[in-house]
């Protein structure tokens, strides 16, 4: 399993990154906060990463800090949230502001974020 990248960023795109680790290029799927912090292309990235593997694909989601990281693989814990969606969720707003909105069941801030309804945010307020 894959779990931290340290190579040279070839592209940079909003959700993606390619990066180059010794010869081999990554396609990992970001979220804004990490978008926001990555250096230009050329530059060395660190990212921690999640692998996502089915039957069919195998699918690298980055990540600039831990908690990022771990406020995703808590999304993807719960019932009918699945990768894309939990990155969808942590490019609505900060992570900080995510946690606060849990720690508040602040039910209205979460159905906000494009692609969370009013089930699956009850669902987040309720496993989180």
């Amino acid at each position: 399993m894959i779990a931290r990248l340290h190579g040279k960023l070839l592209e940079k795109r909003l959700g993606q990154l390619l990066v180059d680790v010794n010869g081999v290029g990554y396609e990992v799927f970001i979220a804004m906060p990490t978008y926001s912090v990555t250096p230009d292309p050329g530059a060395d990235v660190i990212l921690d990463i999640y692998t996502h593997i089915r039957e069919d694909v195998i699918q690298l989601y980055g990540f600039a800090t831990r908690l990022e990281k771990m406020i995703f693989e808590r999304f993807t814990n719960i019932s009918g949230i699945g990768p894309r969606l939990a990155m969808t969720i942590l490019s609505g707003s900060s992570v900080e502001d995510l946690i606060a909105s849990i720690k508040k069941n602040d039910l209205a801030r979460l159905t906000r974020i494009p692609g969370v309804g009013k089930k699956t945010a009850e669902r987040i307020l309720l496993e989180l």
